[in-house]
């Protein structure tokens, strides 16, 4: 059984290029993509990188727009908020059957976590804020006794990472919330609170993210729009 190991093409090549700056947020939303400019930094023609760009579209992560180009496509709003609708629901029973199985040092390590993010506060950097958060999430829901749940749960994490490069651009003043609201959640897991109650707090959690977001973008609908 032979293995290929051809070269990729240059389309492919582009394509890695493009997705890597977009998913690590280099290029942000709106972010004009040049075709001459990616081109001549990858050493090709405009044709693959035009190929790349055409199958980023159908990834709905570029947007042609006549007479103007391609651009990173905008914050899919719908998607995001039914992905932090799922998200809560999910994550808060995951949290909920991971509580008994957390370790000592998982509590610790969740808490120096929320230490760094109370930091980063001090100047803040959204990008930044957003990769420690999910860390500290991942930490307290990781233990989930149930796989299906957990994998639904990671899916939908990924899923916001294509939607948006951090919720706390356009809400920092969330941020302060969100640490408080974690310290509320470890607190509830220490001190073994019926398993009711910490997934309440961490749906309620993603709840007010979701809700500051909806209120900042679309303030005339409120947060239950």
């Amino acid at each position: 059984m032979s293995t290929d190991t051809r070269a990729p093409s240059k389309s492919q090549r582009a394509y890695e290029f493009i997705k890597d700056r977009i998913l690590g947020h280099d290029y942000t939303p709106g972010h004009r993509l040049v075709l001459n400019a990616i081109a001549t930094e990858l050493g090709m023609s405009v044709v693959p990188v035009r190929e790349a760009l055409r199958q980023l579209e159908a990834e709905h992560l570029v947007t042609f727009e006549r007479n103007v180009g391609a651009h990173v496509s905008m914050i899919d709003d719908t998607g995001y908020r039914f992905s932090m609708e799922a998200l809560g629901v999910l994550e808060g029973a995951a949290t909920a059957l991971s509580a008994r199985h957390l370790t000592t040092d998982d509590i610790a390590r969740a808490r120096r976590v929320n230490d760094q993010l109370a930091q980063v506060l001090q100047r803040f950097d959204p990008r930044a804020f957003t990769a420690l958060n999910q860390e500290f999430h991942t930490v307290l829901f990781d233990r989930c006794s149930n796989p299906r749940i957990l994998d639904l749960v990671h899916a939908e994490w990924a899923r916001l990472g294509h939607l948006r490069a951090s919720t706390f651009t356009f809400v920092p003043d969330r941020a302060p919330e969100s640490v408080r609201e974690h310290e509320g959640i470890l607190h509830l897991i220490e001190q073994h609170a019926p398993l009711a109650e910490i997934e309440t707090a961490a749906r309620r959690h993603h709840d007010a993210t979701l809700e500051a977001y909806l209120q900042h973008e679309h303030p005339s609908e409120g947060p239950n729009a």
